[in-house]
């Protein structure tokens, strides 16, 4: 692979299928007034929560000025990685504060409440997915969505959407170099989750929410709705129906799937094949996405794309191969850094400097059509949108 610019000297531009706008990488800033600096609060002190609110941390232009859990322990670990912020034991608390921003990394089914509170606290807001785990939830959050000031910030931690290389990969499929898109393959085989152990058994289900369906979304809401969003945003459209199969196979605590197999249908008739499971794999693992085209086909995901070219795809391992399309991208891109950083670093220069956006609509399309492939596994036939739309 050709590796790519490095993370930290490089000017990123969005492209015309990403956010619009043109920003320097703040972590090349000096010089940043802590005085201007975006406050953020954390709101969910766990694993994912305290992973965001470093890449915060670390930028220059933000500072965790507030951290807040339901658990002491975890509490007393956040205010250890994060000193000097504010603790608070609960979310409506927190959002009375002059903090800035909020990050939203509590357990997904609590997350539409806590998003219509923000919102009508009036602070800019980062939420990390799902963003709701079934149908009313949705629809509580988009209601919240519609009423949010307009010069506030709203994004989802779908980080694809801001890695510059998901960005180019995504500009090609939509310019047409690959011609009319046929079909698409995803995949998300890689292994077991992380279980908690040594809390009292009436914190089971909030501490280990992630294998519990009514907190979760289950496996395909969860995890999958990344590479789902990814087909959603290249697509521009979100699929009409849906049929699958899944199981647990090895799986024998929480009540969520550990594998499943799904196929969805977009309204101009292409098929997106998915797969997915939880469990050891024995160091095989296969994360992306693959879009097929008339004249050749992309294959993307967090390590980078490649493009397959169909007349000449047999000389890709050739030595001194060039990629023969007229488009100046190269055949193939390493992405080096966890592209978390990217969606982090935009949301802070766009809370700050005042280029915002509302990315809740895009994101419960997402939930939307993964609780459509839920719903379809579950009861074993096809389902379509408006199934989900109509579910309770």
């Amino acid at each position: 692979m050709h590796p790519t610019t490095s993370r930290r000297n490089f000017i990123q531009t969005s492209a015309t299928a990403g956010a619009g706008f043109l920003i320097a990488n703040p972590r090349a800033t000096r010089g940043t007034s802590a005085n201007s600096a975006l406050t953020v609060g954390l709101v969910g002190c766990g694993r994912r929560g305290t992973y965001d609110a470093n890449y915060f941390a670390q930028n220059p232009n933000a500072r965790i000025a507030g951290v807040c859990d339901i658990y002491e322990d975890m509490l007393a670990a956040a205010k250890k990685q994060f000193p000097g912020a504010a603790a608070y034991s609960s979310y409506e608390e927190l959002l009375k504060s002059d903090v800035d921003a909020v990050l939203l990394a509590t357990p997904p089914h609590l997350r539409p409440e806590q998003f219509e509170a923000a919102v009508q606290a009036r602070k800019h807001i980062f939420m990390e997915k799902p963003v709701a785990v079934d149908e009313p939830g949705c629809r509580r959050l988009l209601a919240a969505a519609r009423k949010a000031d307009e010069r506030k910030r709203i994004s989802v931690d779908f980080q694809q959407r801001y890695g510059k290389d998901y960005r180019e990969a995504c500009r090609i499929v939509r310019s047409g170099a690959l011609g009319e898109i046929r079909m698409i393959r995803g995949a998300w085989m890689a292994g077991d989750l992380p279980l908690r152990a040594g809390h009292p058994a009436g914190e089971e289900k909030m501490r280990n929410w992630l294998f519990y369906r009514d907190y979760s979304g289950d496996i395909v809401v969860e995890q999958d709705c990344h590479n789902i969003d990814v087909a959603n945003w290249f697509m521009d459209a979100h699929p009409m129906k849906a049929c699958g199969y899944g199981g647990r196979r090895e799986r024998t605590y929480g009540d969520i799937l550990d594998n499943l197999s799904v196929s969805f249908e977009y309204p101009n008739g292409v098929v997106f094949s998915y797969s997915a499971n939880q469990f050891s794999t024995q160091g095989f693992n296969d994360i992306g996405e693959t879009f097929i085209g008339q004249k050749g086909a992309i294959s993307t995901s967090r390590q980078g794309y490649r493009w397959y070219d169909k007349v000449v795809d047999e000389r890709l391992p050739a030595k001194g191969y060039k990629d023969p399309s007229p488009s100046e991208a190269p055949a193939e891109v390493a992405t080096t850094y966890d592209i978390t950083e990217d969606a982090v670093d935009e949301f802070i220069e766009g809370a700050r400097t005042g280029n915002v956006e509302n990315a809740a609509f895009s994101a419960v399309d997402a939930m939307r059509t993964a609780i459509m492939a839920r719903m379809a596994i579950y009861s074993r036939r096809e389902t379509r949108w408006e199934d989900v739309l109509e579910s309770s």
